[in-house]
């Protein structure tokens, strides 16, 4: 009889892990640190989003904003984005995003420590698709929203996640949402 094994414990500051789902990196964990309100968004609404998006984004210009884990981001790059844009402020984080892009050696992936907000008044780049997943109920989901049409190719894509349904801004349709636990999560594309 085999005996019953208990379940791993997680050692207090060991690394979170986050998996990739899909693409050239499918299946890798990568870990990432502890961090005040860093939630990495779960593999199912992942596979999900990427599902609206039909998988692949070969070519795609993608920016991560509030980057954190760096789920969204290096699962974008992993499905054949171009170039992703990852924007955080913690350096800790900046830390685990900078290994993780050297584990995978995703080339495609500009890590860059700021404020997503500051950024996105200073900079006029255009994406395809812009994930937009701040801290958990900070509220900066709607701010970042009110100013993204500018940074958004015509057709393109924004990714919110956020504690409260998205509210699509004028300019924008959501295409589809959903929801798990807590978190609300829509595809918004720019008309």
């Amino acid at each position: 009889m085999l005996a019953k094994r208990a379940a791993p414990q997680r050692a207090h500051g060991a690394p979170n892990r986050v998996r990739i789902i899909g693409g050239q990196y499918r299946r890798r964990l990568l870990d990432f640190p502890d961090g005040a309100g860093l939630r990495p968004t779960p593999d199912r609404v992942r596979e999900t989003l990427f599902n609206w998006l039909g998988q692949d984004l070969p070519g795609w210009a993608c920016l991560d904003l509030f980057a954190g884990s760096g789920a969204l981001g290096f699962e974008a790059a992993s499905r054949g984005a171009g170039r992703v844009v990852m924007i955080e402020r913690d350096p800790k984080a900046i830390s685990g995003l900078e290994k993780n892009r050297d584990v995978l050696g995703a080339r495609q992936v500009d890590i860059l420590r700021a404020d997503a907000l500051a950024w996105l008044a200073n900079n006029r780049e255009t994406f395809d698709l812009v994930f937009v997943d701040p801290p958990f109920d900070s509220g900066m989901a709607g701010t970042v929203l009110a100013d993204l049409a500018r940074h958004l190719k015509p057709g393109g894509h924004a990714y919110i996640e956020q504690g409260a349904e998205a509210i699509a801004p004028p300019g924008f349709i959501i295409h589809r949402s959903g929801r798990a636990g807590r978190s609300h999560f829509a595809l918004l594309i720019k008309e």
